[in-house]
């Protein structure tokens, strides 16, 4: 009989309700018993999650954000046990992009027993601290250095499970004010090095913000491919172009029209487009960097890659 695995943060789910609706779903599908591992807060969830794939399941359902979703993944990888998502909390950026239902127990949990998979890619940064320190990391969404992880690194906690996206509304401003430019240098794929001076650098998999704000618009999860911005505002009256361009993004590319007028209306020039397999950063001065919105420390060198399909997420049906 086909067996789940469930990976679960208590704090963010009524564990009950879960295990009634699992309960109900063994029984109409025919599997056996779900093994659980709750996750623990001295651990990321890498423990639950590698206790997870040593019992050998036929699929493992991810309970939790964000964070707890890239550690599964990343623990994951190659496996072919193929990771099912219910997305709790306040971010939920990946299941956002992959149009999987927030805080839907019973369908989540349907679709870890009976949906289809798909393969995805995952994306890996390896962070070289100031100490020349090199640790190598996972992400599903977003890398970035810049106004981005000042974000994930200085906005309050509590805030942020409280009024979710609003609780960056001080860091944004504070960030926009500054303007405080980054020089660094890089490299795509096996091309020359180049420099540049931006506010923000970010690389993502997926191409989707909180509140439907399409940020990398060519980004799909499964092309093999990871996509880049860097806003280059300039003075702070940039800052203006960095928002007109973001907030005509969705439109521009996901309409007909937009792509026909995208033809005659000039785009910004305070936003920078690339795609790469392979992406080398260096910086001139130590930066912040964060992960799928976890803050990861300061960092002097990024190199960010993806593993094409080494991924296999299982959907509903209807995905």
């Amino acid at each position: 009989m086909p067996r789940a695995a469930i990976v679960v943060n208590p704090s963010k789910v009524d564990l009950r309700v879960l295990r009634n609706t699992v309960a109900a779903e063994e029984d109409r599908s025919g599997w056996a018993p779900t093994t659980w591992f709750e996750t623990a807060a001295s651990d990321d969830g890498r423990a639950a999650a590698t206790d997870a794939l040593a019992s050998a399941p036929d699929v493992v359902l991810v309970v939790g954000g964000d964070g707890t979703l890239r550690v599964a993944a990343e623990v994951l990888q190659g496996s072919g046990v193929p990771l099912a998502v219910l997305p709790v909390g306040t971010g939920n950026l990946y299941a956002r992009n992959l149009r999987i239902p927030l805080n839907d127990v019973a369908g989540s949990v349907r679709a870890a027993f009976s949906g289809t998979d798909r393969p995805v890619d995952l994306a890996f940064a390896e962070l070289t601290d100031p100490q020349g320190t090199t640790t190598r990391h996972a992400f599903l969404v977003m890398a970035g250095i810049g106004l981005d992880a000042n974000m994930a690194a200085n906005t309050n906690a509590r805030l942020k499970k409280r009024f979710g996206w609003l609780a960056y509304s001080d860091p944004i401003m504070r960030s926009v004010i500054g303007n405080r430019q980054i020089d660094l240098r890089y490299r795509l794929d096996d091309g020359d090095t180049r420099t540049m001076r931006a506010h923000t650098v970010i690389v993502g998999n997926c191409g989707t913000l909180t509140a439907g704000v399409l940020l990398l618009p060519a980004a799909k999860p499964d092309d093999g491919v990871l996509d880049a911005v860097a806003f280059r505002p300039g003075r702070t009256v940039g800052w203006a172009g960095v928002g007109y361009g973001l907030s005509l993004n969705r439109f521009f590319h996901r309409t007909g029209f937009g792509r026909f007028l995208s033809w005659l209306i000039p785009a910004t020039r305070t936003l920078r487009y690339t795609s790469a397999r392979v992406l080398d950063l260096e910086l001139d001065q130590p930066e912040q960097v964060q992960l799928d919105g976890d803050p990861f420390g300061t960092v002097v060198a990024v190199r960010l890659t993806v593993d094409h399909g080494g991924l296999t997420i299982r959907v509903g049906p209807s995905r």
